[in-house]
């Protein structure tokens, strides 16, 4: 979208004159440290206990659609900071499908989701993508307690225009208040002055903000702004204090021209005679205008006919390289992609085919994702952030940002108007001015990644690094079998590297050293950990802040009919009928050849709780606990992995080893990759001591099991296994004008339709989205996110 920002730039300057090298770091930042962003579009709001979520990432490189990314990170992370899942997913075409299982043990209440690449791991960790959830407990048919009831509080902030109160000038000052659960809330009251004066009057225009102007007489002239809240709280907070040096900056944004203005603090001040205006867009410099105080030249305007959409920075630099005010707008065009429905073909009846058919622009091409869902049943976010908004708004300020969907709902005066008050009450926040003048860059700890990397070093027995050679390989997929052969340089370091590898689910990788002279050499290899398989507590950006809550009755039927899903899904498993459209004839296994029934006896073999049985999959966690983490509700692990503390209802479970009694210490040492099951037992445990807080038995792999094939191929070979992209689970969506098995059971699906790629009519430049209907649902609510190959987004919503 910045494609065109550069024809609109306009330069009003000398040749090679002192503000070059504020323009060279800028060049230098937006070059070496392109901005790249993650949104994700989600099928619903709110979710429940057993649920799915799935998501669609849309990513961006310095605006444009990121067709090199490969990687996507998304983890979701309780209201402790913990992760209860966390997964890798392939990047394609700009986009990344993907979901993550709720269990029905899923703890109700506040989740975190949290999107990243490891190019943006270099940067302010608030550019990661995350978005607040609420998952619910569909046993309950209420909206929960919230954990704390906090005593209503309120805070108010003071935003001078360009930053500085000037004395004997005219300032605007905008204001932001805020409830202590962040939220916006109204306000009025009255500023005044140190004799007790009015001097201006306070009155919320939009969301918490509003804006006054006063004009301070001298830098000892003291304001009070004393303000109430609509629940009858006052408090009385002092302004910033007026100053008579340095300058400040007046913006009038009327659209098509931002009409700007320097107020110096003193004009007989000949130090900041001359400055510079300089304006930039992602990084990306649109416009630099030379200032001279003392011949009256302090005002100008920026051309915004051909530049995109989004937040424009306006900074006034003193010749010293000092920032002395700064102010952000925001450019508002007619460039957003354009959706609509072309034709409609809904029915009420249940199980009753529905189709839409969505318009597209003609003019490029499109990467779009639908989600349709019940308009009565599933509740929908008053506090809602889209794609427009997140790319637009949200991933380029700091601070928090209520509704932020809003301001784009249409280019009314009273949108714009509080647009520009989010504008003047929040920071930019991709670089500091001082920093990158001084020549100091973020330092890039995570290289731009191209697929999945594999590197290490490779020692001989007595532990020196091999003298060059390479690491011969066997690649092989069980996920379908395939195999290859593969071959990688060592240099004198025995260091090694394989990049650019792409394979789902994992790849067990057979290795041994080739010192050119013979095939075969005996080597120990230390393979590198990639930064997501080492266990980390993540930082969150924002504070976790309660949902507003959501209506009784639509969260009623929500649940009600959540609880009833779960019951078809727990009825589709125990009768094991599938649901895709190829018949599966799996042989069932029966008790006696299970791994529990070799493993676990007496009171170990029976017990309520959960089995993991790791011979038949390929865990990449680095000990038992960090294995754990994610997958029981209730078994709180937290701390380092290799010393966990563990608790479970208010104390901590027993630890068993084999069946005999452990501790943390041994269980956190033993290899996953040694570990046959694991079975963790509610409270209260009855088969050893300290069970009344819920047991943990573990038990190491007997002889043969989840051993390599007797494969001659590699014999000699040593073994690694290496986690590949998340294989993403196919939405169902039934087809009812065929007879099934399945059909027989109520169908209570709250997404009726979810398609993360959505096929699209090259020649209409339309798609076709066809649907069944549940037993229940009267009215829809469809939801088309996309972006094009341009770098607009477009979003609709509607009901039918």
């Amino acid at each position: 979208m910045l494609g065109g920002v550069m024809s609109a730039l306009a330069v009003q300057t000398r040749p090679t004159d002192w503000s070059d090298r504020i323009i060279k770091a800028l060049q230098t930042f937006g070059n070496r440290y392109p901005a790249e962003k993650v949104y994700l579009h989600l099928d619903k709001d709110y979710y429940a206990a057993g649920e799915t979520i799935w998501f669609k990432a849309y990513l961006t490189l310095q605006g444009m659609p990121a067709t090199t990314a490969t990687n996507l990170y998304v983890e979701l992370l309780d209201k402790n900071n913990n992760i209860v899942q966390k997964k890798l997913f392939a990047v394609g075409n700009a986009g990344a499908p993907g979901n993550f299982d709720l269990p029905e043990t899923q703890k109700a209440g506040v989740y975190q989701l949290r999107a990243y690449t490891a190019w943006m791991l270099n940067f302010d960790p608030a550019f990661s993508y995350t978005r607040t959830i609420e998952i619910f407990d569909p046993s309950k048919k209420t909206q929960p307690e919230a954990d704390s009831a906090t005593t209503p509080d309120f805070a108010v902030q003071f935003f001078p225009e360009g930053g500085n109160l000037i004395v004997g000038q005219p300032n605007v000052v905008a204001f932001k208040a805020i409830d202590n659960n962040g939220y916006p809330v109204e306000v009025s009251g009255a500023v005044k002055d140190a004799k007790g004066a009015n001097s201006a009057v306070i009155k919320t225009l939009h969301d918490g903000m509003g804006s006054f102007e006063i004009t301070p007489a001298n830098a000892q002239d003291i304001f009070q702004a004393t303000v109430k809240n609509n629940k009858g709280q006052t408090k009385t907070v002092p302004l910033p204090a007026a100053v008579a040096a340095g300058a400040s900056l007046k913006v009038f944004n009327k659209g098509s021209r931002i009409f700007y203005q320097a107020v110096p603090g003193n004009v007989t001040d000949t130090s900041i005679n001359d400055l510079v205006i300089i304006a930039q867009m992602g990084s990306q410099l649109v416009y630099k205008a030379n200032l001279d105080i003392g011949e009256g030249r302090i005002s100008g305007f920026i051309p915004a006919d051909h530049l995109p959409s989004g937040i424009i920075q306006i900074t006034l630099f003193a010749k010293s390289g000092m920032p002395l005010a700064e102010r952000l707008a925001f450019v508002r065009k007619n460039d957003l992609m354009q959706i609509d429905v072309l034709d409609a073909d809904t029915h009420k009846e249940p199980r009753t085919k529905n189709a839409f058919e969505l318009r597209l622009p003609d003019t490029m091409q499109t990467n779009i994702s639908v989600a349709i869902t019940d308009a009565d049943a599933v509740p929908v976010d008053k506090n809602s952030n889209n794609i427009i908004s997140t790319f637009l708004l949200t991933s380029d300020i700091k601070g928090y940002i209520y509704n932020p969907s809003w301001y784009f709902r249409n280019d009314a005066d009273s949108t714009l108007k509080g647009l520009d008050l989010v504008m003047m009450t929040n920071g930019w926040r991709r670089f500091s001015w001082e920093k990158i003048i001084n020549n100091e860059f973020p330092e890039v700890r995570f290289p731009y990644e191209q697929g999945l990397l594999m590197k290490g070093v490779a020692t001989m027995l007595n532990g020196r690094p091999m003298p060059t050679g390479k690491l011969d390989m066997i690649i092989r997929l069980p996920i379908d079998s395939s195999s290859m052969f593969a071959s990688t340089p060592i240099n004198d370091k025995g260091q090694f590297e394989m990049a650019n590898m792409v394979f789902p689910d994992t790849a067990y990788i057979y290795y041994q050293g080739n010192d050119l002279v013979k095939k075969g050499v005996d080597v120990n290899v230390k393979f590198d950990n990639h930064f997501f398989e080492r266990p980390t507590q993540i930082k969150i950006p924002y504070p976790l802040r309660i949902p507003p809550a959501v209506d009784n009755n639509a969260l009623k039927q929500f649940l009600a009919n959540a609880a009833e899903g779960n019951k078809v899904n727990r009825s589709i498993n125990n009768k094991t009928v599938y649901l895709q459209e190829v018949n599966v004839n799996a042989k069932k296994v029966k008790p006696e050849e299970t791994t529990e029934k070799r493993y676990a006896s007496g009171m170990f073999s029976g017990g309520d709780g959960y089995s993991f049985d790791l011979t038949k999959e390929t865990p990449i966690a680095l000990n038992v606990f960090q294995y754990l983490q994610s997958k029981v509700a209730g078994l709180q692990i937290t701390g380092d992995y290799n010393n966990p503390t563990l608790s479970w209802r208010g104390g901590a479970p027993g630890l068993y080893l084999n069946e005999m009694q452990s501790d943390v210490s041994m269980l956190s040492t033993l290899s996953i990759q040694d570990i046959a099951l694991i079975k963790v037992f509610r409270p209260p445990f009855m088969g050893g001591f300290g069970g009344a807080n819920g047991a943990i038995a573990v038990y190491t792999k007997k002889g043969g099991d989840n051993s390599p094939k007797n494969d001659p191929s590699i014999r000699g070979f040593k073994l690694y296994k290496k986690a590949g992209y998340q294989i993403v689970k196919q939405f169902y969506s039934p087809d009812y004008s065929v007879k099934k098995e399945v059909h027989a059971l109520p169908d209570k699906r709250l997404t009726l339709y979810w398609n993360p790629n959505v096929a699209i009519d090259t020649l209409t430049h339309t798609a076709r989205v066809e649907f069944y209907n549940n037993d229940f649902t009267k009215r829809f609510r469809l939801v088309v996110e996309g972006i094009g190959e341009d770098g607009s987004v477009g979003r609709l919503e509607q009901e039918f």
